[in-house]
């Protein structure tokens, strides 16, 4: 992707958020300067990937294959091996129109999907197999704590306000229809180097062309730029 492009997804994507009143914290704001400027105080959001994070998974199109999301807050591997302090994740996902996400698992983490705004979301789900491919068996899932059991590869809608949880294993993909959707995730810690089990082959991380400045860092810039995240 190019960084252009990357920032101006953001910047849209910004918007859409004060759109639907919700305001993010001010380390989302801060410029490539800023971060140059900051010290080990601010490690946590680096060391634990917290802030925008774009990719078109390696696809070439964002607009058919792709997502944007912030994460706000989230816990470490050592917190979940202690149990102790943040074991815990909150993101928001911007999600366009038709714009689909690969089908994948995970491991270790259980989430909440959340419809904070906009469109309808359709999430489509599975059970894996052991082979971690998709199994044809029913699927059973709480929506706002109540269970329901679904055809292996049923569309669940969610409308605002209504959530899904999805417990490890459970094969998922998702895309908005009619607006564009703010969407919110509560889970276990989060870890998208180690804990995303992909149907299909892919990058989760795109490779960014730097044909401008960046806006606000990617959560894989940090390193580049804020002498703490290494």
């Amino acid at each position: 992707m190019k960084r252009s492009q990357i920032n101006a997804i953001i910047r849209e994507g910004d918007a859409f958020i004060k759109k639907h009143h919700f305001y993010l914290p001010p380390f989302a704001h801060w410029t490539p300067d800023d971060w140059a400027k900051k010290g080990p105080e601010a490690a946590e959001i680096a060391l634990n990937h917290l802030g925008w994070d774009v990719t078109d998974f390696g696809r070439g199109d964002y607009v058919s294959y792709g997502l944007s999301l912030f994460t706000i807050r989230n816990g470490s591997a050592e917190n979940l091996k202690t149990a102790r302090g943040k074991v815990y994740c909150e993101k928001l996902l911007l999600v366009g129109i038709n714009q689909m996400n690969p089908l994948h698992f995970h491991w270790i983490k259980t989430e909440d999907i959340i419809n904070r705004g906009g469109g309808t979301l359709m999430i489509q789900i599975y059970n894996s197999n052991e082979d971690e491919k998709l199994a044809d068996t029913d699927v059973t899932v709480s929506l706002d704590g109540v269970q329901h059991t679904f055809p292996s590869g049923h569309i669940v809608a969610l409308k605002p306000g209504e959530s899904i949880t999805l417990t490890t294993g459970i094969y998922h993909n998702f895309w908005a229809e009619g607006e564009k959707v703010l969407c919110g995730e509560v889970s276990l810690v989060n870890d998208d180097y180690t804990d995303n089990c992909f149907l299909e082959t892919l990058e989760r991380f795109s490779e960014i062309e730097e044909d401008e400045p960046p806006l606000h860092l990617l959560v894989g810039d940090y390193p580049k730029y804020y002498a703490y995240a290494k």
